[in-house]
């Protein structure tokens, strides 16, 4: 078993490589191909980069969705929202408290509170239709417009906007950047094909259910390009970028990749996610909405704050691994 078992760690480690350079890729060219047809930074970085970065995700979903396993993308989703903000955002106020400046972003994070509401709506009878998979991506079109509309009303003053200007790339030939676009689409195409797989091989082998591999593995390998994009963000002082980053993948994450799985394949869904992973997500985005919240006057998530938030992140994946694992003899 242990050397069955290995093998298919291996591949999820291989899988998780070609995922986040894929992502890495895929951004760039995305990014690079939206610059060079005249799209303001603010707007790519909103829309574009923020569906982007969520691709390994929705590729993940819709490999897990055509195997007859939504249950993964259901565990990826809700995991990958709860490893951006306890993991990810925790890990970087630690390194950096991170400044909240930008009145764009304050305007976002409502919309990922709507949305987080709207998905835990959907998931209280236990089962999510095609029709809960359409109202989903509905929501995902009307949240792409709204993103759109927000970063054309944005003030020019606003830091985040210098935050894209820099990163997105101008130098990059409409040629090398569709090739940056399809090579980065195909490379993920594999990792989530890879990572689903073995993902389920796993599984089995541990006798856990596919949402709970899920939350704890697939969801961290997912969320990488979020911490090393955060990280990196961060370290250069560009903390609309930090946060923004995290904001609009969870929202995208929500309606793209459970509406895509919900679509693709309805079905119902295991207790443990309505009655305890659904409620430790939406815990988590409280928080960080109350702590994102300018109510001190200092405008920052502290190190306190992002201890905070590892702290419980830790917490949960502990209690979840020790609920669930059981190696048979």
């Amino acid at each position: 078993m242990f050397s069955g078992l290995f093998g298919q760690i291996l591949i999820v480690i291989g899988g998780l490589v070609l995922l986040i350079w894929g992502a890495d890729r895929f951004v760039h060219g995305a990014a690079a191909t939206a610059r060079n047809l005249g799209v303001a930074p603010l707007l790519i970085g909103l829309t574009v980069v923020a569906f982007a970065t969520s691709a390994p995700e929705v590729l993940v979903s819709i490999d897990a969705s055509l195997r007859g396993q939504p249950g993964l993308a259901y565990g990826n989703a809700i995991g990958s929202n709860i490893v951006n903000i306890g993991l990810v955002l925790g890990a970087v106020a630690i390194v950096r408290p991170i400044q909240l400046r930008s009145a764009t972003l304050r305007r976002e994070m409502p919309a990922l509170l709507a949305v987080t509401l709207l998905t835990v709506s959907l998931f209280l009878d236990s089962y999510l239709s095609r029709v809960d998979g359409i109202v989903m991506l509905t929501g995902l079109i009307i949240v792409m417009i709204w993103l759109a509309r927000l970063g054309m009303r944005s003030a020019p003053t606003d830091p985040i906007k210098a935050d894209f200007e820099a990163e997105i790339p101008e130098d990059v030939s409409m040629p090398m950047a569709l090739f940056w676009l399809a090579a980065g689409l195909g490379t993920l195409l594999l990792g989530a094909h890879l990572l689903v797989g073995a993902s389920l091989e796993i599984a089995k082998v541990l006798g856990v259910s596919e949402v709970v591999i899920g939350i704890l593995l697939v969801a961290f390998g997912t969320s990488l390009p979020e911490l090393a994009v955060s990280l990196v963000s961060a370290m250069k002082g560009e903390y609309g970028l930090a946060i923004g980053n995290i904001v609009g993948s969870n929202i995208f994450n929500l309606l793209a990749v459970i509406g895509v799985a919900a679509a693709i394949a309805p079905a119902s869904t295991a207790p443990s996610v309505l009655s305890l992973h659904i409620f430790v997500m939406v815990a988590f985005t409280l928080v960080l909405f109350a702590m994102t919240y300018d109510y001190d006057g200092k405008s920052e998530l502290s190190r306190i704050e992002g201890a905070a938030l590892l702290i419980a992140f830790i917490a949960y994946d502990t209690y979840v691994v020790l609920q669930n694992v059981r190696m048979d003899p």
